[in-house]
């Protein structure tokens, strides 16, 4: 991925890490999903919520070309919030953030990070060597529970 940089988010960032979010989950997780669930999560991503994630999580943004066009976060052991633009979806964005994040964790002394997956996300985590470990059933609402050991 050409000029991709990877960089702590600050609040400025908020706007657009909330677009890439609702970008994502309308497009890829809608696959997936219900309207009734993409647009329940989509609702925790406001860019008021945003900023406040930003207060209690690391949150990485990838940006290219002056555009953000993904977002992960670290939340003490566990991977949170690992979404990136439709449009650049596949072309490793993703595994970028990943490996940030993963380096972070590390340097924290992190030794085991476990990932909440949508069923949309679980190939992705699949092929960076996580391992399903359970699945959370609420609702409508399905979730893969991955872990990998650093």
């Amino acid at each position: 991925m050409s000029d991709l940089c990877i960089r702590a988010a600050g609040p400025d960032d908020a706007e657009a890490i909330s677009r890439v979010v609702i970008q994502a989950l309308r497009h890829s997780n809608a696959q997936d999903y219900p309207a009734t669930v993409i647009e329940r999560v989509a609702g925790n991503f406001s860019a008021a919520a945003v900023t406040r994630l930003l207060v209690v999580r690391q949150v990485l943004v990838a940006e290219q070309e002056g555009a953000i066009v993904g977002t992960a976060s670290l939340d003490g052991e566990v991977v949170r919030t690992v979404f990136v633009a439709p449009a650049v979806q596949g072309c490793g964005v993703g595994r970028a953030l990943m490996s940030a994040i993963e380096l972070m964790a590390k340097q924290a002394g992190v030794q085991r990070l476990t990932v909440p997956s949508s069923l949309t996300a679980r190939a992705f985590y699949a092929a960076l060597g996580y391992s399903l470990v359970r699945e959370v059933v609420d609702n409508d609402e399905i979730t893969q529970v991955m872990m990998r050991d650093l």
